[in-house]
């Protein structure tokens, strides 16, 4: 393909104000506008004490910057990208940057707690109004995961070294739910400082995460699925006293370490993966992963008793190529593997629950679409500011997502960047008639 005119032939010009660049913003904040978006912020977010009118108005703002985000906006100067050509003729009150910056840095910890009421019932309505959660009414799985985000700035509140040697952080912790046949959606976040345990308040933040897929009509089996760094009693209490299952990765300590060497060879299993490549010679699997269980494993035993779990423990094995077995005339002597076992209460059998637990890599989808979409940067250097900031990327993460879930049934399972490409990033002329707005799109549009 090549430019069809010669350089001399072709000339652009600004200036045209019945262009715009996002027609797409329009079908999806008006999903959001019948969510209630506006309505749930101007019920539940109430910045008192804000200095200069910083909290006026705080509905509009709210979805200011999450129109914003959805267009692809990852920082405060970005959400000027609502102000060019023909947008004022198609969203009203939208305020200048500044405006919204000072909005974000009135926020307090208090402010940050109401707008993660209004994210949970705008998941609520989401699912309610979409089909975003296909299959909740039978099985949902919700996980919980953490991620450091590097930040620059010196005086960001907040930010310390923590896991990354020199590498200065702040440590979101999010929640997310999916089922079997849907992408994640997010249910829970919190900004938390750089050097903080992943650990740390992980009880009660299960417990609102569970709670929330409840209120998204997650009615049927509940399974929470984590990280070893999420092995503790407080975490294991939660699902229980929410009624729902788990399965928590339980890494390698001594009593773990004793009863997984126990395991007869008998009694480990081949378990096959869609990657699992056959040895073209025997047929056998490369990776030689192996599965077994133990049906009842005690952990926390040297808690009080009304603090330890019995429940399955469930060991993948597989060989380990970093260590190659022992070799001679009598072919191999010791074959090294590497144990991967996790905790869990869930009634599938054996095979079916080690791959549901493996699935719990989903969440990283979400951490990777974070980093190409508003939380690209973490903007203020005020720690409640950026708490806010993360929490209305959330909410507008779920949005998209639901927008797709409508379209059709590729943009249902599509990233982040393919629904922005898609569904957001369609230009339009405008035009005027008869006090009616038509957008004229592209013809041919992907």
């Amino acid at each position: 393909m090549k430019v069809s005119h010669t350089p001399a032939a072709v000339s652009a010009a600004s200036g045209d104000s019945n262009l715009i660049a996002h027609a797409g913003l329009v079908p999806v904040m008006r999903l959001a506008e019948r969510c209630g978006l506006s309505r749930l912020v101007a019920e539940k977010v109430e910045l008192t004490g804000a200095a200069n009118g910083a909290g006026a108005v705080a509905d509009a703002k709210v979805t200011s910057i999450v129109t914003g985000m959805a267009a692809g906006a990852d920082s405060i100067d970005d959400l000027d990208v609502l102000r060019h050509g023909a947008m004022p003729a198609v969203f009203a009150g939208v305020p200048a940057p500044s405006t919204l910056g000072t909005f974000l840095r009135a926020f307090t910890h208090g402010h940050a707690l109401q707008l993660h009421a209004v994210h949970r019932k705008f998941l609520s309505e989401l699912a309610a109004h979409t089909p975003l959660l296909p299959g909740a009414d039978e099985m949902a799985f919700i996980d919980v995961d953490s991620t450091h985000k590097r930040v620059y700035g010196r005086t960001k509140q907040g930010a310390e070294y923590g896991r990354f040697k020199g590498i200065r952080t702040l440590h979101p912790l999010l929640a997310t739910i999916c089922t079997p046949q849907s992408r994640p959606v997010i249910a829970a976040v919190r900004m938390r400082r750089g050097k903080t345990a992943d650990s740390r308040g992980a009880p009660k933040f299960v417990s609102e995460a569970l709670a929330t897929a409840a209120e998204a009509g997650c009615t049927g089996t509940r399974i929470l699925r984590a990280d070893s760094q999420f092995y503790n009693a407080g975490v294991i209490a939660a699902c229980r006293r929410a009624g729902a299952h788990f399965s928590v990765t339980t890494g390698m300590n001594p009593s773990i370490k004793r009863a997984v060497l126990a395991i007869p060879d008998q009694a480990w299993q081949q378990i096959t993966y869609p990657t699992a490549v056959p040895d073209p010679e025997t047929g056998e699997l490369t990776s030689g992963a192996e599965v077994a269980e133990i049906p009842a494993c005690t952990a926390f035993a040297s808690r009080k008793k009304t603090e330890r779990i019995t429940a399955r423990l469930i060991v993948r094995r597989v060989r380990d190529l970093a260590k190659p077995a022992v070799m001679g005339e009598q072919g191999e002597l010791f074959p090294v593997w590497r144990y991967h076992p996790f905790s869990t209460d869930n009634p599938a059998p054996t095979l079916r629950a080690e791959r549901e637990h493996r699935h719990h890599a989903v969440a990283e989808q979400v951490t990777a679409g974070s980093k190409a979409s508003a939380l690209a940067h973490l903007p203020s250097g005020h720690f409640n500011a950026n708490t806010a900031w993360l929490t209305l990327w959330a909410m507008t993460y779920n949005l998209p997502r639901a927008t797709g879930a409508q379209t059709s049934a590729f943009h249902a399972k599509a990233t982040t960047a393919t629904l922005r490409t898609h569904l957001v990033h369609v230009p339009a002329r405008i035009a005027r008639s008869a006090r009616r707005i038509t957008l004229h799109l592209p013809h041919n549009w992907p």
